[in-house]
């Protein structure tokens, strides 16, 4: 089971830290990957991070501004965003895997959050 949380009204340029705890299964075994969706849109990856801590970019245009990391004592992953854009307001789902790495459309990910909504908005 995955919950995330951390989601709110923040100004662009301005920055959030969103959390996923995982229940049911360690970190040592499981992917967690962060994705995001805007209604109406395709699900768009953002960053994953892999059971054995190496963290990839789903969607480049993420990079230099997000972060994800993990506190496997927490059994929580992390996505730190920063320098955020009027853009990146979306719905945001962590998703677990017991596979090596997250593929960019979500698509073979076991275990899916409910999302926790993130406007960036002035």
């Amino acid at each position: 089971q995955l919950q995330a949380s951390g989601g709110g009204l923040v100004q662009p340029g301005g920055s959030l830290k969103l959390s996923c705890v995982v229940s049911g299964i360690s970190l040592d075994y499981y992917s967690i990957g962060w994705f995001r969706q805007v209604p109406g849109k395709v699900r768009e990856g953002v960053m994953c991070i892999s059971s054995r801590g190496i963290s990839t970019y789903l969607t480049d245009s993420m990079k230099g501004r997000f972060a994800i990391s993990r506190d496997n004592a927490k059994n929580t992953v992390y996505l730190q965003m920063d320098s955020l854009k009027l853009e990146d307001t979306a719905v945001y789902y962590c998703a677990g895997t017991d596979g090596s790495s997250c593929r960019p459309d979500g698509v073979g990910m076991a275990s899916w959050g409910k999302g926790t909504l993130v406007t960036v908005s002035s």
